[in-house]
């Protein structure tokens, strides 16, 4: 089963996730999104798939969230994704891609589903 995980080493979650992938004998391609961030193509493309909103995909602790006004409703899809190229911490993660499914695994559990 081949696996990639938009990783964080240093968020807690993250970590779990790819420990739960490991546990699963399954070693992913990891892929450390603060060092080598998704082109806007690729952030839109995950987005889609997932079925989710832009916004709901926007990280609001421990980020400029509020500094940049991101918590304004009527800000478009595309000034979201303004803010999370020019911040890349402003992605939620993790988000584990597999050949079916994209998503992400807020909390940790969500990932068991996608290692069977």
């Amino acid at each position: 089963m081949n696996i990639t995980i938009y990783h964080n080493p240093t968020c807690g979650t993250s970590r779990n996730v790819l420990d739960l992938i490991r546990a699963a004998g399954i070693e992913p391609t990891i892929i450390e999104y603060l060092k080598t961030p998704p082109s806007r193509a690729e952030l839109t493309g995950l987005i889609a798939r997932m079925g989710i909103p832009v916004r709901a995909l926007l990280r609001e602790k421990g980020t400029p969230y509020a500094q940049l006004g991101l918590d304004d409703e009527s800000l478009t899809d595309d000034a979201m994704l303004d803010a999370m190229m020019a911040h890349p911490i402003l992605i939620n993660r993790p988000i584990v891609v597999t050949a079916e499914t994209v998503k992400l695994c807020r909390p940790s559990e969500t990932v068991k589903p996608l290692l069977t």
